[in-house]
């Protein structure tokens, strides 16, 4: 089966912007206005035209890692959506429990349908690929999901899009893991770090570790204090290793494609390229149109 081209997101927006300057250059014929607005074109479809090419580049060169082995970074990740636990998400739509949701609301005004209002949750949900389990945070991602059900209600027309249990889940972006410690952490590091915080409070040492009472640290004292502090912080370090993990996928912060999806990687890859040749397209067709409006002397 081919792969549609579907707009959504910020890809609809672009989309959106080209075809106001296409009808505006097409309104205006040949003249300055033409020229400006074949301009935009040019540029959008020259912006559209790398970002896309680049999204499918990441998804086609990211390799798929294990949630239980991944890295700390930028990852791909696959496996099936799982809720949280605690209070179900429910869908405005119908009431039924879901991962993710978009409802977009439209009214009926004469022959064409008129947005009216999008409601998206943001809450997170959790990706299990049988080797452990990583919570998606959905806020700033570009949404690709299939799932799509309409219903009209009197003039308005309800598009929801949706996640559900057990739905495949395709995740390009940010791994972390909180809680975490390195079994190697520089313990003599620490224990300067909490010495240093005792010293600046000198009555509580004094009142800890001053054995003789005579107002001063000895250096028998002294090393006292090192040990307990040694031994405070190996005591915190055998706790956070002892504490779960917990693994977030987010947002990248440094502004690469954060991408969820129930769709296979290789259809989301071909359908950027879908994308790349089209920007491709306008990019080369704006270029020949201000050629020729150049050369008719309709650019001055």
């Amino acid at each position: 089966m081919g792969m549609s081209l579907r707009w959504s997101g910020p890809g609809l927006t672009l989309a959106s912007a080209q075809f106001l300057l296409l009808m505006a250059a097409l309104r205006l014929g040949p003249g300055p206005g033409a020229g400006v607005a074949a301009g935009l074109l040019l540029l959008t479809g020259l912006f559209g035209w790398q970002r896309a090419l680049r999204h499918g580049r990441l998804i086609g060169d990211t390799p798929t890692a294990r949630v239980a082995s991944a890295a700390q970074g930028y990852v791909e990740l696959r496996g099936r959506g799982q809720p949280l636990d605690g209070t179900p998400l429910l869908s405005p739509f119908n009431g039924l429990p879901v991962l993710w949701y978009r409802v977009v609301t439209e009214r009926r005004e004469r022959d064409k349908w008129t947005h009216e209002s999008t409601d998206e949750s943001d809450a997170s949900f959790l990706l299990d690929d049988g080797s452990g389990r990583v919570a998606v945070d959905p806020e700033g991602a570009r949404m690709e999901v299939r799932r799509k059900e309409v219903h009209l209600r009197g003039d308005h027309r309800i598009t929801q899009w949706c996640l559900l249990r057990h739905d495949p889940i395709y995740v390009l972006g940010q791994f972390i893991t909180l809680g975490s410690i390195s079994p190697d952490h520089d313990l003599a590091a620490g224990t300067r770090e909490l010495l240093a915080q005792w010293k600046q409070d000198r009555p509580a040492l004094l009142a800890r570790f001053d054995a003789n009472k005579d107002g001063e640290i000895s250096l028998e004292e002294w090393e006292a204090a090192r040990a307990a502090a040694r031994q405070e912080v190996t005591t915190l370090r055998d706790q956070a290793l002892a504490a779960a993990e917990a693994h977030v996928v987010r947002k990248p912060t440094d502004g690469r494609l954060y991408l969820i999806s129930d769709l296979d990687p290789d259809k989301l890859a071909r359908r950027f390229r879908l994308w790349s040749w089209y920007h491709l397209t306008l990019f080369l067709g704006s270029a020949a149109g201000l050629a020729w409006l150049a050369n008719k002397g309709n650019l001055g």
